[in-house]
């Protein structure tokens, strides 16, 4: 149980900022058509409120904090902290917690994790709020919302990969104000969604600093309250912290 626990504390921390549905398949979409152009404008003016042209030409993002994990059945707060590091495709995370530090890094070419049996997340350079960087790169699609979610303002993109995230937006500033996804952990579904509280600006680039995310599973749920209590922008960052 702890450990399963501790991998969903894992989950949680990496998902604040790279939520994903794990789910591969074809993209439709006429990049000639008229909804295709409205979509990608949308995305194009989110960008524009999280930092434009800072936000694509961003080095690297660092972001520490801590986490609070309730979960049902369990009403105390476990408490964790986090830190999530990006340098265009490189990423690395780590996770301390009362039961299991954790690490996972990606060099650019293997993935490494101290994770035991084998357990690895999902690409973190290829989901969430890091993929807004991308919108208008090659492979990178946009597109609508799926028809049950469209009553929200919002888009889908999905990675090269077949990754796929889902943002709503706020309806005056077109920030990120939610975002949600279905996850399979060891078997098991997982439906999650996010609301963010609060925002930070650095370096001219606004990121989420705190947020509330709840997660659906077939036999419990679980809640995560994050803040990040550091954040920088274009920082030196060696490529040794890029390995496990």
């Amino acid at each position: 149980m702890f450990r399963y626990f501790t991998i969903l504390i894992f989950i949680a921390v990496a998902s604040g900022f790279a939520t994903a549905q794990a789910v591969k398949g074809t993209v439709k979409s006429d990049p000639a058509g008229e909804k295709f152009a409205a979509v990608r404008a949308l995305a194009d003016r989110t960008v524009k409120a999280h930092g434009g042209s800072k936000l694509k030409a961003m080095g690297t993002l660092v972001i520490a904090g801590s986490v609070d994990v309730t979960m049902s059945g369990v009403p105390q707060a476990i408490p964790a902290t986090f830190i999530t590091i990006f340098a265009g495709d490189k990423y690395r995370i780590e996770i301390n917690n009362p039961f299991q530090p954790l690490k996972q890094a990606f060099d650019g070419v293997t993935t490494s994790s101290t994770i035991r049996g084998g357990f690895m997340l999902p690409p973190l350079n290829r989901l969430g709020f890091p993929l807004l960087a991308r919108i208008g790169d090659t492979g990178f699609i946009v597109t609508e919302l799926p028809a049950e979610k469209r009553k929200r303002k919002g888009f889908r993109v999905t990675s090269p990969e077949g990754f796929l995230t889902d943002f709503y937006l706020d309806e005056k500033t077109d920030q990120i104000k939610a975002y949600d996804a279905n996850y399979v952990i060891e078997g098991r579904t997982v439906t999650t969604s996010v609301e963010i509280d609060k925002f930070r600006i650095v370096e001219g680039i606004v990121v989420p600093e705190k947020y509330v995310q709840r997660f659906d599973m077939e036999q419990m749920t679980v809640y995560a309250n994050f803040k990040a209590k550091e954040i920088t922008v274009n920082t030196v960052v060696p490529n040794t912290l890029f390995t496990v």
